[in-house]
């Protein structure tokens, strides 16, 4: 049993996971018992994920906010979360109108739905999984900021706007307005002091779909039995949604906040090109991501409220690449978080300073999940999506999991007293 969970969990659906049990552990299964195996135990991990969450909201706040008996804290703690991307396919019930496109053939809890000429139609059936990614690091604390000059990567005309289009191809920020060519830089940037980030030790993983209410506290007791509440120095790492910081304040507020580097790189090279000549705006880019990187927002700040004010308000039907609305977007996003983009203090602390750990670990979940033919149920989502968050933990949580399992089986077959 613990061979199909572990491929269905892994393989790309449970036709593959099948196929690989057959052709290489020798384990004639079919498509259908792979799911219903992993069905089974998925819903009995769900099971004990949310006894364990109830366990811990009971205790006292003084009990929830300490290090549980037996578990050493870590010396950095931090904590980011996201959101990924499936597709949820729920047949109407009984009685009411079907809302849905034509029922699919049902091959597992992956599905083919027919061709459907209307485009939104498809559209409507992506929903939203909500990832956690609780890492145990390592770092040096350094008594000034160990890397204060911008690295070279970050100001490389070539780079930088193939970067921005990659995260618009990938909707992690909005299109604010097209990137122009840039020409190869004239002569090379002077090596700059590289930036080691902290090293990770451990990594842990929580999903859901449940509504975010519900998916801060998955998070909060996870991070509470690897005892990073009692971290002497702890980071939560996000980008600029506020259900990310929504979060943060309801269960993480001891918690440096940190906004996502790239994230707020990309607003501030929007807003430097904006209505500009890309050789102009490229070397105010240069120098308003420098002092971003230095953590003088202020700096930014300012001199985008002077280019607000030239622009002048845009008007009432302008579209969302109009420079004006570019500058105020820009604008709007710095004043929000620049509380959260004191970069040099996070590089002197030891901290992280992007959340490409959290996107790292959405895209490992998308793997098994996510597919433009890929339809789930919300029951056959969410214990897969616990069985895939056990796959990617380290510690095996799966081996406790069958031990557990084990000890609790009594070998007596359970029956129903008949009607």
């Amino acid at each position: 049993m613990a061979k199909i969970v572990y491929a269905g969990s892994t393989a790309t659906s449970y036709a593959n996971a099948a196929q690989a049990l057959t052709r290489l552990a020798e384990l004639p299964v079919s498509a259908q018992q792979t799911r219903r195996v992993c069905q089974a135990v998925g819903a009995e991990r769900v099971a004990e994920r949310d006894t364990a969450v109830a366990r811990y909201r009971g205790l006292p706040l003084t009990q929830r906010k300490a290090v549980p008996a037996g578990v050493t804290a870590p010396a950095v703690a931090v904590v980011g979360v996201d959101g990924g991307r499936l597709q949820i396919f729920e047949r109407p019930a009984a009685g009411t109108a079907a809302t849905e496109p034509a029922e699919p053939e049902v091959i597992d809890d992956d599905v083919v739905v027919p061709e459907v000429e209307d485009s939104a139609a498809k559209r409507s059936h992506w929903r939203e999984d909500k990832i956690g990614l609780l890492l145990a690091m390592t770092s040096d604390v350094s008594a000034v900021d160990p890397c204060p000059e911008v690295p070279a990567s970050f100001v490389n005309p070539r780079w930088i706007p193939e970067l921005v289009t990659e995260l618009h191809r990938r909707g992690a920020v909005p299109r604010d307005a097209a990137t122009t060519t840039a020409p190869e830089p004239a002569t090379a940037a002077p090596e700059s002091p590289k930036w080691q980030p902290p090293e990770v030790q451990t990594k842990h993983l929580v999903a859901t779909r449940r509504p975010w209410e519900q998916f801060g506290p998955l998070v909060a007791e996870q991070a509470w039995s690897l005892g990073f509440y009692g971290a002497s120095r702890r980071a939560f790492v996000g980008d600029g949604a506020e259900t990310n910081w929504t979060l943060w304040r309801q269960s993480f507020s001891s918690f440096v906040p940190i906004l996502d580097f790239i994230h707020a790189l990309t607003y501030v090279f929007h807003a430097a090109l904006a209505g500009r000549p890309f050789a102009a705006g490229w070397s105010i880019y240069e120098r308003w991501i420098g002092w971003v990187w230095r953590g003088e927002v202020d700096r930014v700040i300012a001199e985008l409220a002077q280019r607000q004010v030239a622009l002048a308000p845009p008007p009432a039907d302008a579209k969302p690449t109009h420079p004006a609305a570019v500058v105020s977007r820009a604008l709007g996003y710095l004043q929000r978080h620049k509380e959260r983009m004191r970069y040099a203090t996070y590089r002197q602390q030891g901290l992280p300073i992007v959340s490409s750990y959290v996107e790292s670990a959405v895209k490992q979940f998308n793997y098994r999940v996510k597919g433009t033919e890929k339809f789930w149920r919300e029951s056959g989502a969410e214990e897969m999506l616990q069985l895939r968050a056990d796959v990617l933990s380290d510690g095996d949580p799966m081996a406790a999991f069958w031990q557990r399992r084990q000890a609790g089986a009594t070998g007596q077959a359970r029956y129903r007293v008949a009607a």
